[in-house]
């Protein structure tokens, strides 16, 4: 089972949003920690790195995932037309 961190920035982001949002991320984040890649969409970066997306509703979790050290690391939090601007 992974365990999720969460960043700094990503904390900043949940905490912008509603609390009925914020509790329904961090439920939905805990369901995936048992096999997160069938879950999320891997995104393509131009620095070649594994950055994935999760969708939850109309919000999106950007994160990175570590296999050797069983972490997902939640990069960044919020709404769906605005979180892969930065990506």
């Amino acid at each position: 089972m992974y365990r999720i961190i969460y960043s700094p920035a990503a904390k900043r982001d949940l905490k912008r949003l509603p609390a009925d949002v914020q509790d329904h991320v961090h439920d939905a984040l805990e369901e995936i920690a048992d096999d997160p890649y069938v879950h999320v969409k891997k995104l393509k970066t131009p620095y070649n790195s594994p950055i994935f997306a999760y969708r939850v509703g109309k919000y999106r979790a950007i994160m990175s995932i570590h296999d050797f050290e069983l972490i997902i690391l939640v990069l960044k939090v919020g709404d769906r037309k605005n979180i892969y601007r930065k990506f």
